[in-house]
């Protein structure tokens, strides 16, 4: 899985990541509340792991704000904070889990291992048709209609409208359908990211009242309401 990790302890950060990358696991860590929000907004991840008491932009306030912006990464609360007004707070939040410190790292790694099971069996269970505003995206026929009208994607176009579709509400950045989509790095220079979008724009959306993928200057791109 890929994994964040917000910790600020100079020790145990180094120490969890090291253990979760030796057990096969992907981790981008952070001591910053406010760098790992960014990262949040920015990557998928499968799991996030999170601190409570970090300086500034804590753990609970970043679970808060992805939670806000429909973020539904499952998330686990790792902290010194043990009481029960704690955990609830935390649950209330959006966490998926709680683990206190001090903490054994089995127990951690079998924590994070069944929120990766149930992640998969979550996205086993996902619809192979999405609906959204008469706009239909059959994901096995590989097809696309909206209000009953056939529309012909390239499979470019197909994945970068699944992707869309997928994350309804959500500012979807120019990095995000990059790394997402082409999986590419950040590259400046490339158009393909416009290109493709003015290409499904012509398909999905000029030939219909509504419009479905907005554009927010300077940050990217929302599809829907």
């Amino acid at each position: 899985m890929r994994i964040l990790l917000l910790e600020d302890d100079r020790d145990l950060g180094p120490w969890i990541t090291k253990g979760l990358r030796e057990a096969g696991h992907v981790v981008d860590h952070f001591a910053d509340g406010k760098d790992a929000l960014i990262a949040a907004m920015g990557q998928d991840y499968d799991l996030l792991i999170l601190d409570r008491m970090v300086p500034g932009l804590d753990g609970l306030a970043v679970l808060k704000s992805l939670r806000a912006s429909k973020n539904t990464t499952p998330a686990l609360f790792l902290t010194a904070l043990g009481e029960v007004d704690s955990r609830v707070e935390g649950f209330e939040a959006g966490g998926d889990d709680y683990l206190t410190k001090p903490f054994a790292f089995a127990e951690l790694s079998a924590r994070v291992n069944a929120l990766g099971r149930r992640r998969e069996d979550s996205q086993d269970s996902e619809p192979s048709v999405l609906h959204y505003s008469g706009l239909k995206l059959d994901l096995l026929a590989r097809s696309c209609e909206r209000q009953g009208q056939p529309i012909e994607l390239m499979a470019k176009e197909f994945k970068l409208l699944e992707y869309f579709m997928r994350r309804p509400g959500r500012l979807v950045t120019r990095t995000m359908l990059l790394e997402q989509v082409w999986d590419m790095s950040f590259d400046p220079t490339t158009s393909v990211v416009e290109t493709h979008i003015s290409r499904l724009r012509a398909k999905v959306d000029k030939p219909f009242d509504e419009e479905l993928i907005r554009t927010r200057r300077g940050e990217g791109y929302v599809f829907g309401k």
